[in-house]
């Protein structure tokens, strides 16, 4: 706020100062127009200003003198073929017009830059240096594990990949449904390869004004290649990334010029440039063909649900700390959970030990997950 009125007050007080500047520096003598009349007629008069109320005009000695304006239409013109110079000043009415048509247009475009400063602003998309998750982080899914080494490796060494004649893909598409861990592979792939990493998200481009979605999409992708090497991550990828429609609509505008943008910057950077684009999404169909197609999205992975063994870890992982009863060992549990994702094993397990913890019982029974679930 402090921002605003710095400037507002500024233009005030300038405002102000030039208003008591014309009021105060009139020190004219006050004549009669038959006065002003007589000195035209004599050939004295040098100047003349002219308002809606007065004259004010100059003589030959120097002296100057104010009269009234009787409004006469042909009154300038003979003053100017005798050769004296005529001008127009405002009064008081158009300064004030013109102080307060100040004031709004700086108001006005002051209000459009600080909303402009903060749909775009620098800090948009934050770099973050060090994830702090790797893959043993990741319980299971030993497959997706190898293909996301394999993709680490050739960042931390491209040149060596390049030698064997590959090429890092430009971008990686991970489906699945939610809560599977297709951030935390991002996370994982960025800390392993040694990179930087910008994580965003379909709803950092949407905004109430229209052309800001795609002049995210290249500050974003500015400043990956200036973060390079570097993991760009783009969940809900569908989000944005739908299929054009030329509908006419200002949503289906907006989204075709974020497509548009994305398709550009895609192909605007080399494969060796060190920018790689992970893209998380749980509808593949939804998305614009001409965005997934290879040589943008070279490499397209399934981050799938937790298969009996996945489970088991995750189970061992999340109950850490926590007692299970009898009936809700890890090996019973296994069964019971089968089609959960990663974060509803979590949950259910998180919601389980509170519920025990409210019955003031030491351990976890298969009564507690049987409700937990239920509440879900």
């Amino acid at each position: 706020m402090r921002k605003i009125k710095i400037p507002f007050l500024i233009v005030v007080v300038l405002a102000l100062c030039a208003v008591g500047y014309f009021i105060l520096s009139d020190n004219s003598t006050k004549v009669s127009y038959s006065d002003f009349n007589r000195y035209v007629e004599e050939g004295s008069v040098v100047s003349a200003s002219f308002n809606e109320e007065k004259i004010t005009f100059s003589v030959k000695d120097g002296n100057k003198y104010v009269t009234q304006n009787p409004g006469s239409p042909d009154l300038a013109e003979r003053l100017l073929l005798q050769g004296i110079y005529v001008s127009h000043e405002k009064d008081w009415d158009d300064i004030v017009s013109l102080v307060f048509d100040l004031i709004f247009y700086a108001f006005f475009f002051g209000i459009i830059f600080i909303a402009f400063r903060k749909f775009i602003s620098p800090n948009t998309f934050k770099v973050v240096r060090h994830t702090k998750v790797h893959f043993s982080d990741i319980a299971g899914m030993d497959d997706l594990k190898g293909h996301m080494m394999q993709i680490a490796q050739f960042m931390k060494n491209p040149k060596a990949a390049a030698q064997k004649g590959m090429r890092l893909p430009k971008g990686i598409l991970l489906e699945g449904d939610p809560g599977n861990g297709k951030t935390l592979f991002a996370r994982a792939l960025a800390e392993e390869a040694g990179v930087n990493f910008i994580p965003a998200k379909a709803t950092d481009f949407e905004s109430m004004f229209m052309a800001i979605g795609p002049m995210k999409v290249k500050l974003l992708f500015r400043k990956a290649r200036k973060a390079a090497p570097c993991i760009v991550f783009i969940d809900e990828f569908d989000g944005i990334g739908t299929r054009r429609n030329y509908s006419g609509s200002a949503i289906e505008t907006e989204n075709t010029r974020i497509v548009t943008a994305m398709l550009n910057e895609l192909d605007g950077f080399e494969p060796h440039s060190g920018v790689l684009v992970l893209a998380a999404t749980n509808s593949r169909e939804a998305l614009d063909e001409a965005l997934i197609r290879p040589g943008r999205f070279d490499a397209k992975y399934t981050v799938p649900y937790p298969d009996e063994k996945t489970r088991l870890a995750l189970i061992n992982m999340y109950s850490a700390g926590k007692n299970l009863g009898s009936s809700a060992m890890a090996e019973t549990l296994v069964g019971k959970f089968k089609g959960f994702s990663a974060a509803k094993i979590e949950t259910v397990l998180n919601r389980a030990a509170m519920l025990a913890s409210q019955n003031n019982s030491s351990s976890i029974e298969m009564e507690d997950i049987n409700r937990a679930i239920s509440e879900m």
